[in-house]
Protein backbone atom coordinates (compact mmCIF):
# COMPACT_ATOMS: atom_id res chain seq x y z
CA UNK A 1 0.00 0.00 0.00
CA UNK A 2 1.24 3.47 -0.87
CA UNK A 3 2.27 5.61 2.10
CA UNK A 4 2.75 9.34 2.05
CA UNK A 5 4.92 11.27 4.46
CA UNK A 6 5.32 8.32 6.80
CA UNK A 7 1.61 8.13 7.60
CA UNK A 8 -0.36 5.01 6.85
CA UNK A 9 -3.82 5.40 5.40
CA UNK A 10 -5.50 4.61 8.72
CA UNK A 11 -3.33 7.13 10.55
CA UNK A 12 -4.05 9.77 7.89
CA UNK A 13 -7.80 9.16 8.18
CA UNK A 14 -7.66 9.38 11.97
CA UNK A 15 -5.63 12.58 11.76
CA UNK A 16 -8.14 14.04 9.31
CA UNK A 17 -11.07 13.19 11.59
CA UNK A 18 -9.23 14.70 14.54
CA UNK A 19 -8.64 17.87 12.54
CA UNK A 20 -12.29 17.99 11.54
CA UNK A 21 -13.47 17.62 15.12
CA UNK A 22 -10.98 20.31 16.13
CA UNK A 23 -12.36 22.64 13.47
CA UNK A 24 -15.93 22.20 14.72
CA UNK A 25 -14.91 22.78 18.35
CA UNK A 26 -12.77 25.81 17.49
CA UNK A 27 -15.43 27.34 15.24
CA UNK A 28 -18.02 26.90 17.99
CA UNK A 29 -15.82 28.45 20.70
CA UNK A 30 -14.69 31.37 18.58
CA UNK A 31 -18.18 31.78 17.14
CA UNK A 32 -19.58 32.25 20.62
CA UNK A 33 -16.78 34.69 21.40
CA UNK A 34 -17.35 36.76 18.28
CA UNK A 35 -21.10 36.73 18.90
CA UNK A 36 -20.50 38.14 22.39
CA UNK A 37 -18.20 40.80 20.93
CA UNK A 38 -20.81 41.55 18.26
CA UNK A 39 -23.50 41.99 20.92
CA UNK A 40 -21.19 44.27 22.89
CA UNK A 41 -20.46 46.23 19.73
CA UNK A 42 -24.17 46.55 19.02
CA UNK A 43 -24.89 48.04 22.43
CA UNK A 44 -21.76 50.18 22.78
CA UNK A 45 -20.73 51.34 19.32
CA UNK A 46 -22.77 53.41 16.90
CA UNK A 47 -20.16 52.57 14.25
CA UNK A 48 -20.83 48.82 14.62
CA UNK A 49 -24.60 49.41 14.52
CA UNK A 50 -24.15 51.29 11.25
CA UNK A 51 -22.42 48.37 9.52
CA UNK A 52 -24.39 46.35 6.98
CA UNK A 53 -25.71 42.92 7.94
CA UNK A 54 -23.44 41.42 5.28
CA UNK A 55 -20.34 42.91 6.87
CA UNK A 56 -21.42 41.83 10.36
CA UNK A 57 -21.93 38.30 9.01
CA UNK A 58 -18.48 38.45 7.42
CA UNK A 59 -16.94 39.48 10.75
CA UNK A 60 -18.75 36.63 12.55
CA UNK A 61 -17.72 34.05 9.95
CA UNK A 62 -14.13 35.29 9.96
CA UNK A 63 -13.88 34.70 13.69
CA UNK A 64 -15.37 31.24 13.37
CA UNK A 65 -13.07 30.23 10.52
CA UNK A 66 -9.99 31.55 12.32
CA UNK A 67 -10.90 29.64 15.49
CA UNK A 68 -11.66 26.49 13.56
CA UNK A 69 -8.36 26.57 11.70
CA UNK A 70 -6.34 27.23 14.84
CA UNK A 71 -8.01 24.43 16.80
CA UNK A 72 -7.79 21.96 13.90
CA UNK A 73 -4.07 22.66 13.52
CA UNK A 74 -3.56 22.27 17.27
CA UNK A 75 -5.39 18.94 17.35
CA UNK A 76 -3.53 17.52 14.36
CA UNK A 77 -0.19 18.52 15.90
CA UNK A 78 -1.18 16.82 19.17
CA UNK A 79 -2.20 13.70 17.26
CA UNK A 80 1.12 13.62 15.41
CA UNK A 81 3.04 13.98 18.67
CA UNK A 82 1.00 11.17 20.22
CA UNK A 83 1.69 8.89 17.25
CA UNK A 84 5.42 9.67 17.34
CA UNK A 85 5.50 8.84 21.06
CA UNK A 86 3.65 5.55 20.53
CA UNK A 87 6.02 4.54 17.72
CA UNK A 88 9.02 5.46 19.86
CA UNK A 89 7.68 3.37 22.76
CA UNK A 90 7.12 0.37 20.47
CA UNK A 91 10.60 0.75 18.96
CA UNK A 92 12.22 1.03 22.39
CA UNK A 93 10.24 -1.93 23.70
CA UNK A 94 11.35 -4.08 20.76
CA UNK A 95 14.97 -3.02 21.30
CA UNK A 96 14.70 -3.80 25.01
CA UNK A 97 13.25 -7.24 24.30
CA UNK A 98 16.09 -7.99 21.85
CA UNK A 99 18.66 -7.00 24.48
CA UNK A 100 16.96 -9.21 27.06
CA UNK A 101 17.11 -12.19 24.70
CA UNK A 102 20.89 -11.73 24.25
Amino acid sequence: MHTSGGLRSEEANTAAWEGGRGFVVGATKWGIGTAILGAAGWYMSPVYRGLTIQFKTFIQMSGMILGGCLEADHRVREYEAKMRMQKRILRDRAMWEREQEE
